[in-house]
């Protein structure tokens, strides 16, 4: 899994027929843009979660290499020195 942030939505009007109803929104992953679909109802700005490959189509059995799982509400971060 791994953290992004929704910028936008894709749309294809003709996709497999598996696809059918099924929204993508643009995230960007660091440096990365990535088309993924959307599981939760994310929006323009949310901090998501997103799960790849056989987990990303777990939730609804698609042809999907990216699934937006949960918009994140908030996250810590701490440092151990050693």
């Amino acid at each position: 899994m791994t953290l992004g942030t929704v910028l936008g939505a894709v749309w294809a009007t003709k996709k497999c027929p598996d696809l059918s109803g099924q929204s993508f929104l643009r995230v960007q992953c660091e440096d990365h843009l990535i088309v993924a679909a959307d599981l939760v109802g994310a929006g323009q700005g949310d901090r998501v979660i997103l799960a790849f490959g056989g987990a990303a189509r777990l939730a609804r059995n698609v042809p999907v290499d990216a699934a937006i799982i949960a918009i994140l509400d908030d996250s810590e971060a701490s440092y151990v020195d050693q």
